[in-house]
């Protein structure tokens, strides 16, 4: 299981790049001002980082009380994106109607579009992180294996 401290880093350095990332791209694509998205993307990225502190300690705790380890397959992996922004979609959509004064529908599109993005981007940066920084027991075994090579 990765430490309170690790979740923390791997929560802001998530926001952090999907900000710089998501910003100018959802200005461009839907033709509005930056710092309108700027504000939904902000609001989002501290929803997200809240509920990706929530959904992935909840999905490591059942993934450790159903299979009795928390390292992902590539299937585990589709299955956590998906599930992960399923459930940000649900949290953020009224807030982006309300903020840019949009019908739910435009909001439903304008959330999937961002949730597109992001699932892609968390499927990303996941895999990424746990090759940059390994959970304690895989970074035992990759020692040993250098120490034994």
């Amino acid at each position: 299981m990765r430490t309170t401290r690790d979740r923390i880093r791997h929560a802001i350095s998530f926001e952090i790049i999907g900000l710089a990332l998501v910003t100018p791209l959802g200005a461009w694509a839907f033709h509005a001002p930056v710092n309108e998205i700027g504000v939904v993307a902000l609001v989002g990225a501290t929803l997200a980082t809240v509920w990706n502190y929530v959904f992935n300690l909840a999905f490591d705790h059942a993934l450790l009380r159903t299979r009795g380890d928390v390292r992902k397959t590539l299937w585990l992996r589709l299955v956590h994106a998906g599930l992960f922004e399923l459930g940000l979609l649900v949290l953020l959509m009224p807030f982006i109607a309300w903020y840019l004064g949009v019908s739910l529908i435009q909001a439903l599109l304008m959330d999937v579009s961002f949730a597109g993005f992001y699932v892609v981007y968390a499927f990303v940066f996941n895999w990424a992180y746990d090759l940059v920084f390994p959970l304690p027991a895989e970074r035992e075994m990759r020692a040993g294996e250098a120490g034994g090579a």
